[in-house]
């Protein structure tokens, strides 16, 4: 658990511009959906929040199936926003993963029958 914490500490700003930009990303790309699959099914996509949720279930792949975009357009949409929700999902473990790497080969390294220092060159 130390390890875990000292990496989220040294990677909170990676962190927060990824989820940062994860969520304008989420955001606009709602906002293009909903303004583009409103006027064909205004009770299934009635405001962007509600097409947000949709989103967000869609690319954690829950997905209900009870809503499906039915224009063109949108279905492209969905298909590269899809596409980029591995991205998403990718990019903050890929940080923690470096941040782990780093954290590892940061610790000093010792001799497990004494506990004292071991010099790198000394194998």
């Amino acid at each position: 658990m130390t390890a875990m914490v000292n990496v989220v500490h040294r990677k909170k700003e990676d962190l927060v511009v990824s989820f940062a930009a994860m969520g304008i990303l989420l955001i606009v790309t709602s906002s293009m959906m909903y303004f583009v699959e409103h006027s064909a099914q205004p009770e299934v996509f009635p405001s962007i929040p509600e097409t947000l949720y949709w989103e967000i279930i869609t690319l954690t792949t829950v997905r209900y199936g009870d809503v499906v975009p039915i224009t063109t357009a949108v279905r492209i949409l969905a298909g590269v926003v899809a596409g980029i929700g591995i991205g998403m999902f990718g990019l903050p473990a890929s940080i923690l993963a470096s941040g782990f790497i780093e954290e590892a080969s940061s610790k000093e390294k010792k001799c497990l029958h004494c506990g004292e220092g071991i010099e790198e060159d000394a194998f």
